[in-house]
């Protein structure tokens, strides 16, 4: 099971994820967010990392001219589409930079179904995604909710690799390991305050789910 951390804003954190040895960090390009950062944080965060762990740009809605600009100033892997982008619009911007590129879906209980939710995920496929980020539906926000839906809902038989987000801790990840998921992606499970990271929250949330890297070491002594 791989392991995203999203919403960073302080160096320090960044480095503690990285020595716990996380395989994705989330940078959040989206002002009305309270984990937003700006591209002069953002270049400062990026360089805090080693090879090997990859940089993701959550976006929402961004113009082509915006995300060129980013793409320019900051050194980032993949693009996280979070708001409202077509397929085609996601396909189209990802190609103006040359990265690759997940979409963020959000699950709504009372709407959707599994195969409504697979049909979904074929049609991003279909325009060249490489993962698809399921999380939490909210009418008025794009994320960062801390709520979670209905798992009964993930296809068991995805044509993309799915990365399952909302709700999630130390203390319920673990339950996920059953499930057809390629990655988990915690933010606020992980928090002090938005924006601001627990040590022993992102420690606890790795043990549970990276065990066989952890089987010999306490919480304490992974640093």
């Amino acid at each position: 099971m791989h392991v995203k951390f999203c919403g960073f804003t302080q160096p320090s954190d960044i480095k503690t994820a990285a020595q716990l040895g996380v395989d994705a960090v989330g940078l959040v390009f989206y002002p009305p967010s309270p984990r937003a950062v700006t591209i002069e944080q953002a270049q400062l965060l990026s360089a805090s990392l080693p090879a090997f762990i990859s940089v993701v740009a959550l976006v929402v809605n961004m113009s082509r001219a915006e995300l060129i600009e980013l793409a320019n100033r900051v050194s980032f892997d993949i693009i996280q589409f979070h708001g409202d982008e077509t397929p085609e619009q996601c396909q189209q911007l990802a190609s103006a930079v040359n990265k690759r590129w997940i979409k963020a879906l959000r699950i709504n209980t009372e709407q959707h179904t599994a195969a409504s939710v697979s049909a979904q995920i074929n049609e991003f496929a279909a325009a060249g995604a490489n993962s698809i980020l399921l999380d939490a539906y909210h009418p008025h926000k794009y994320g960062g909710t801390g709520a979670r839906f209905d798992w009964s809902l993930l296809p068991q038989d995805s044509s993309l690799p799915i990365i399952l987000a909302g709700g999630l801790d130390a203390d319920n990840v673990a339950a996920t390991l059953e499930l057809p998921v390629y990655a988990v992606d915690v933010s606020g499970g992980i928090e002090l305050e938005k924006g601001k990271k627990d040590a022993e929250k992102m420690r606890a949330f790795m043990k549970a789910v990276k065990r066989d890297r952890w089987q010999n070491e306490t919480v304490t002594d992974a640093l």
